[in-house]
């Protein structure tokens, strides 16, 4: 097995360590192996190729952290064949949050998370993908 080297920030390093203690992992390498496999096998979902996808997706960050919100208008823009809606808002003290609604196929939708993930400076991103087109059920995919 392969040694590699990864920085982050102190705070992340204990999450993961708490994380392995509380769930029973042998180590962090152990955690970062599963999330990387998670994060890799996110959107190979079969049954969302080839359909046409709605995406949601909130990005919190803060209101400081202005690169952040820059950031975001430049995605909105690269992407605006598949961002439907975009909302901008406060929230708590000095926070704010950024909803995408997207409209598009699973490779898109993809891509737009991924850059939005890799984005510095962000406290939380959430989305969701459903099907909005006529192949079956509405199925919530995290």
């Amino acid at each position: 097995m392969s040694v590699v080297s990864v920085s982050m920030p102190e705070e992340l390093l204990e999450r993961i360590d708490q994380f392995a203690d509380d769930h029973g992992y042998t180590g962090r390498s152990e955690v970062v192996r599963e999330g990387s496999r998670n994060l890799l096998g996110e959107f190979e979902d079969k049954k969302l190729e080839g359909r046409d996808l709605m995406g949601v997706v909130t990005v919190l960050f803060d209101y400081e952290t202005t690169s952040v919100e820059e950031k975001m208008m430049h995605l909105r823009h690269e992407h605006e064949d598949i961002v439907a809606s975009n909302f901008h808002s406060h929230v708590g003290g000095h926070h704010c949050m950024e909803l995408f609604v997207l409209e598009g196929s699973l490779e898109d939708i993809s891509t737009f998370v991924g850059k939005i993930r890799a984005t510095q400076d962000t406290i939380t991103i959430d989305y969701s993908v459903s099907p909005v087109d006529d192949f079956g059920p509405l199925a919530d995919i995290n």
